[in-house]
């Protein structure tokens, strides 16, 4: 479980670089946004096997979303920033999603 862990956060650190990068350099890219997509859902499916901190990241996800909405409106500085936080959104979206299909399963299994 040790080297899945080191996986998801290289590809974690790697997803966060990209989204720097590529929110500055190539603002609203669709091959930056699919490969921060696909890297969001192996941390996905790598990352919510084993937490139990599900509801702490979708908090966090609903955040960062909102922060995304924020940021649009501020023209100097709000283009940049939100071309990074866009492309963060998309790398943590399917992170959220699979955790959001793996907490609606675990309350359906309750019932």
């Amino acid at each position: 479980m040790k080297i899945w862990g080191l996986i998801s956060f290289i590809l974690f650190c790697l997803g966060l670089v990209l989204a720097v990068v590529g929110g500055l350099a190539l603002p609203a890219n669709v091959i930056v946004g699919m490969v921060l997509a696909i890297f969001g859902l192996i941390i996905g499916v790598i990352y919510t096997v084993g937490t139990k901190e599900i509801n702490t990241l979708l908090l966090a996800t609903i955040a960062l979303l909102a922060m995304t909405a924020a940021f649009g409106p501020i023209l100097a500085i709000g283009e940049a920033i939100t071309g990074i936080v866009v492309n963060f959104a998309a790398l943590m979206a399917p992170v959220a999603l699979i955790a959001a299909i793996k907490a609606l399963l675990q309350l359906g299994l309750q019932k």
